[in-house]
């Protein structure tokens, strides 16, 4: 199992907002979630003029862990920040680790689980990546694969928008989602790509085996090579006069009725 805790760090904090988005983090949840999971933080900014229990605690741990702690005026605290709603804190970080494809199966293997993974292909938009994390770190997947090109990294927006799921789902970034897909095939895993034209319905398909779940891009679904690569196509019954789910919300239906039929 990944230790996230003992990753190892592989860039160096910095104190300006400006060279790498992946460098900041804001929100409480995202914070707080560092802090708790002892990712490597450099400094936190809290807010002068909030002196609330959610960011005396944040404060607490931070100093605990050796953090320095310093106490900006809000203005600066938004004039730092990257979402713009930064709740009154932002920590800079060193910059996240990702993990491999192989750590990823084997965290499956040493819990002796069937692989769960989710497969974002080309999910551009901060957001939807966020709630994508949050939702596979919830149902217990073994970890999130993105692309390094055309996809959303983990910014300061994604970390926010799963409320700190980041630090503790272990995620790849890989150069070439195909030539992965084909990996994991060798290794037994299934690929199940979402469409609204896919042929197996998402209540009729066995989930309950090694599973990777391919989540489309917000506009043009799975690259046609990725769509290629399939083994089952699945699409979520739909009774109303929109066709379709945003990336996230589709993520959320595939991955709980995955959880459904492994309980």
């Amino acid at each position: 199992m990944i230790d996230k805790k003992k990753i190892k760090q592989n860039a160096d904090p910095v104190e300006t907002m400006e060279s790498n988005e992946e460098l900041i983090l804001e929100g409480r949840n995202s914070v707080l979630e560092a802090l708790r999971a002892g990712r490597t933080i450099d400094k936190v900014y809290l807010s002068s003029g909030d002196t609330d229990h959610g960011l005396v605690r944040i404060a607490t741990l931070a100093k605990q862990s050796g953090i320095v702690v310093t106490r900006v005026d809000r203005r600066k605290l938004d004039q730092m920040s990257v979402t713009h709603a930064h709740q009154g804190v932002i920590a800079t970080v060193a910059a996240h680790s990702y993990c491999t494809v192989e750590d990823i199966l084997r965290t499956a293997k040493e819990k002796g689980e069937a692989p769960l993974i989710v497969i974002c292909d080309e999910v551009s938009d901060p957001h939807n990546l966020g709630a994508i994390i949050r939702t596979a770190e919830c149902v217990g997947a073994h970890g999130l694969i993105i692309p390094k090109r055309r996809s959303a990294g983990l910014s300061a927006v994604v970390s926010k928008a799963s409320a700190g799921a980041v630090e503790y789902l272990p995620i790849a970034k890989v150069s070439n989602l195909v030539q992965t897909i084909e990996q994991l095939k060798k290794e037994g895993v299934w690929i199940y790509g979402t469409a609204a034209s896919g042929s197996s319905s998402l209540y009729e398909t066995d989930l309950t085996g090694p599973a990777a779940l391919i989540i489309g891009s917000e506009g043009d679904g799975m690259n046609r090579l990725v769509s290629e690569q399939c083994d089952f196509r699945v699409s979520i019954p739909m009774k109303g006069h929109i066709d379709s789910l945003n990336a996230s919300a589709a993520a959320a239906v595939l991955l709980y009725e995955v959880l459904r039929q492994r309980s």
